[in-house]
């Protein structure tokens, strides 16, 4: 799939707010998963996403191209995802039931990647003013 570099940035953002609203330490807090993440510092940020990107990127990119309708998402099964993320190298190692759960963990937060993706933009909308 061909993502734009705001849609694959929105994607990872979305993967990474999902993880935070698992995370213990901001359910304790009371504080929305947003409000936290507005109050993170840059390198904070750059932390949690470098992690994810490894492994919502890659998944994302090899993903089939299919045909967006203006004002909608991408939307992939979640066999379409795992289909890709076993097709991926370095899916090797461990216990058959440590390859299913990394498998269902690593599908289910590139689900949730996809689910933070932007609209897609109908191109005939777009105004361009008369001085360009």
């Amino acid at each position: 799939m061909r993502f734009t570099e705001h849609e694959l940035t929105a994607a990872l953002a979305g993967a990474a707010k999902t993880v935070l609203a698992a995370d213990r330490k901001v359910r304790r807090s009371g504080v929305p998963v947003d409000e936290f993440w507005d109050s993170m510092d840059r390198y904070q940020r750059f932390k949690l996403l470098d992690s994810l990107g490894s492994q919502v990127l890659p998944v994302l990119v090899a993903l089939p191209d299919v045909d967006v309708e203006p004002g909608t998402r991408p939307a992939y099964s979640d066999k379409e995802v795992a289909d890709v993320i076993a097709g991926l190298p370095g899916q090797e190692g461990g216990g058959r039931i440590r390859r299913a759960a990394l498998l269902k963990v690593r599908t289910a937060l590139v689900q949730a990647a996809l689910a933070a993706v932007p609209p897609r933009l109908d191109p005939d909308a777009l105004i361009v003013p008369d001085h360009l």
